[in-house]
């Protein structure tokens, strides 16, 4: 007598054998990543550079090579202008910060050499002394507790002083490596755009039509998404650096190009956002400086781009890459969870990927091997 179905142990084996395939292609990406990333980032900006590479092409009718050169010289000349902008202005508003820090210090050694000549203190530190002659015993417990302090204390500068100095010196040793990585990055990046549609052909003839159909779509749908995904970012992050540059014009606050920025790059962090830098800067102009005009001024700010954010990012998120406003929460918190501050950006662009093989039918497809032995015709 047959107990076991034999429908059901394919079906078993099947799913068994989808599983292991999975499981290679999982540690295949794991391990051989690592090893290939430059050429990625090639891939990338060959693909981003490909309709400015046809129009030089095809439009003009320059040679491929130097439509591709021309192409890559724009990009970086884009890319280098702005950054030399960014910095020029972020390095003019820090040294105006650190001479108003340095005069703040200042006042403050001020303010504290009048309050330690004070007759106040003065009266105090009698008193003190006073006390510790009458119990010598409380004397020797605050002098070991003192140096206890003062040892963790120099333990805690020793630790920040070793940190600030070997992230700098790795970060030299590593200028090598980034130089050679960004060579790498442009010659891959050269060679993919120049033989692009060569590689394409190449492509088609070694894998089957429905293959290569299913991967144009899929390539098509992630296209779309993780650009649109990049885009709405860069409008919400733009949108909030542009807003707080503009509120800190008009409240004539110092730097306000520099704390823009920083701001519209806080905005990428979870929970705390632009908060993380107005809600602490809002309680110390209010209860440090006591500039109600400023706190006031400030507060408001905060409450626009906290309203602007939630009016914007599920239109932007909606328009640009299709994912519901709560599907990418999740995602940016479990990739935060698993990854950390990189898993922000993991995260979603994982959930684009599935949404992406969900819409070509992969798991369909998958579904029906498993349980018919061929992927489903309809």
């Amino acid at each position: 007598m047959n107990i076991l179905n034999p429908r059901l142990v394919h079906q078993i084996f099947r799913g068994i054998w989808v599983a292991i395939i999975v499981l290679l292609l999982g540690l295949a990406l794991y391990y051989v990543t690592p090893l290939i990333y430059p050429f990625i980032f090639g891939w990338l900006i060959a693909l981003l550079l490909n309709p400015l590479v046809n129009f030089f092409h095809f439009k003009m009718k320059l040679p491929r090579w130097l439509a591709v050169t021309l192409s890559m010289l724009l990009f970086l000349g884009a890319m280098i202008t702005a950054i030399t902008v960014l910095v020029a202005n972020i390095i003019v508003e820090l040294g105006s910060l650190a001479e108003t820090l340095q005069d703040q210090i200042n006042r403050w050694a001020d303010q504290f050499n009048v309050f330690i000549n004070s007759t106040a203190f003065q009266d105090w530190i009698e008193r003190i002394n006073e006390f510790f002659e009458s119990n010598p015993k409380y004397q020797e417990t605050v002098n070991n507790n003192l140096s206890s302090t003062a040892g963790s204390i120099a333990d805690v500068s020793k630790h920040i002083i070793g940190y600030v100095f070997g992230t700098l010196k790795g970060f030299l040793t590593s200028l090598p490596n980034i130089a050679t990585l960004t060579i790498i990055v442009l010659l891959a990046t050269f060679f993919i755009s120049k033989d692009w549609y060569q590689l394409i052909s190449r492509y088609k003839g070694i894998f089957s039509d429905t293959i290569v159909k299913t991967t144009k779509l899929i390539r098509n749908d992630l296209q779309k998404a993780l650009f649109g995904y990049l885009r709405a970012q860069l409008i919400l992050v733009s949108l909030t650096a542009l807003v707080v540059i503009i509120g800190l014009l008009v409240l004539n606050v110092n730097y306000a190009i520099t704390i823009g920025l920083l701001t519209g790059l806080a905005d990428l962090m979870p929970y705390l956002g632009t908060g993380a830098v107005m809600v602490p800067w809002i309680l110390y102009v209010f209860f440090a400086q006591g500039d109600i005009y400023l706190g006031i001024g400030l507060s408001v700010l905060y409450g626009v781009i906290v309203i602007a954010r939630q009016i914007m990012e599920p239109k932007v998120l909606a328009s640009s890459v299709g994912l519901e406003p709560l599907a990418t929460l999740i995602a940016m918190f479990v990739g935060l969870q698993l990854f950390g501050l990189v898993g922000l950006i993991i995260g979603p662009v994982t959930l684009l990927i599935i949404f992406a093989f969900y819409r070509a039918r992969i798991f369909h497809d998958i579904a029906a091997y498993i349980q018919k032995g061929s992927a489903s015709s309809d």
